[in-house]
């Protein structure tokens, strides 16, 4: 029997302080909202206590992602309905049967990947945009004028950012 081909997996990149979260979160609402079943996954090199209050992939499961989840060098979890509960414990791959359901996946973080990415990047913090030494980054997410060799769509304009990912993930 042949597994249904994995949902499209976007990665929302930046470095600290850029807003990844909060894009994540409004982008998930405004996809949730126009009818698109999204899951989310929080990349993270740290150790810490999973799903606390607060946190981000706490943030992300109240924006409206289900399931979501949190990958980090020595662990991992996906929160979900205990009805939904799944020994299966390993990276990305392991996922796909938790989000079989989704018709799109939104990882913030993992700069490492290969699969789509998207930089969110805000002058203000000081550092150049990723996409200027990746060029497998395919839009940059600004409020600010920046000079880029891919597709920049406005901070702003989160409605512009949901289609343009739409756009990246459908046939």
């Amino acid at each position: 029997m042949r597994r249904p081909p994995a949902p499209p997996r976007i990665h929302i990149i930046g470095r600290k302080n850029h807003g990844k979260t909060t894009l994540v979160c409004e982008l998930v609402e405004t996809l949730v909202g126009r009818g698109v079943s999204v899951g989310t996954v929080k990349h993270t090199h740290h150790e810490h206590e999973l799903d606390l209050p607060g946190k981000d992939s706490y943030r992300h499961r109240k924006s409206g992602a289900f399931p979501a989840a949190i990958l980090s060098q020595s662990s991992c979890a996906v929160f979900w309905d205990a009805a939904r509960s799944s020994e299966e414990d390993q990276r990305y791959s392991l996922f796909e049967s938790v989000f079989g359901d989704c018709e799109l996946i939104i990882v913030e973080g993992d700069q490492s990947t290969s699969s789509t990415k998207v930089e969110v990047w805000r002058a203000s913090v000081g550092s150049e945009p990723l996409v200027r030494h990746d060029r497998s980054i395919r839009l940059l997410v600004t409020d600010d004028d920046v000079d880029v060799d891919c597709p920049v769509v406005r901070r702003s304009d989160i409605e512009s950012l949901a289609d343009a990912v739409l756009e990246m993930i459908r046939p």
